[in-house]
């Protein structure tokens, strides 16, 4: 008998995924999460309740076998992403960090865990403050290539995922409540300190 071949991530899948990401970032999601007494409390409470939504709804569209389980690849990521930036958005309420939340700190808390090397210069620590850089447009489009990299490795791996169905649906949520609880711990460490931003870099690019 033949072996299933495993279908392999290409550029437009991948375009998709940043074009969907790119949208994400213009559009930093509001919160009506208020300042709180405990916000590290709070925060993690957050990051508990965004996890489990995340494990679920990612479990759910891993379900489908082969082909069809496939398909759900995308939608599963950008699910995720939107769950994981309403919770970045949420933690900062709780802090009462909301005024300072932008791109470029949504984006290090959603790939910092994953992609360190891509967006390790985003936010710098000096002391007890977080300093947070804004790259010139030609770093901006190398961050995306980099991070582009990370999210093929991501399609790779939902694409075995898909092909057993049940245990990979476990595995794919499970995954998606570790990930989750990674942006979660990043976003509660950027916002429990001061934030200062930088102005824009210039010519400056990441180092490699």
């Amino acid at each position: 008998m033949a072996r299933a071949t495993l279908p392999s991530p290409d550029e437009r899948p991948i375009r998709k995924l940043l074009d969907a990401l790119e949208r994400l970032l213009s559009e930093i999601p509001k919160t009506e999460e208020p300042t709180s007494h405990s916000p590290e409390e709070r925060a993690r409470e957050i990051a508990r309740n965004a996890a489990i939504k995340a494990a679920m709804v990612s479990g759910g569209l891993a379900l489908p076998p082969g082909p069809f389980g496939y398909a759900t690849i995308i939608p599963d990521l950008v699910g995720i992403w939107r769950i994981q930036a309403r919770m970045v958005a949420d933690i900062a309420g709780a802090f009462g960090k909301t005024a300072y939340l932008n791109r470029e700190q949504m984006l290090y808390c959603l790939f910092r865990h994953a992609a360190a090397q891509a967006v390790r210069d985003l936010v710098v620590r000096v002391g007890e403050r977080m300093l947070i850089r804004r790259p010139a447009l030609r770093v901006a489009q190398q961050l995306s290539r980099r991070i582009g990299v990370r999210i093929t490795q991501r399609l790779a791996g939902g694409a075995v995922a898909r092909w057993l169905p049940i245990v990979g649906a476990l595995g794919v949520g499970a995954y998606a409540y570790y990930d989750t609880g990674q942006v979660a711990h990043t976003a509660i460490e950027l916002f429990r300190r001061e934030i200062e931003l930088e102005a824009h870099r210039g010519d400056d690019e990441l180092r490699d």
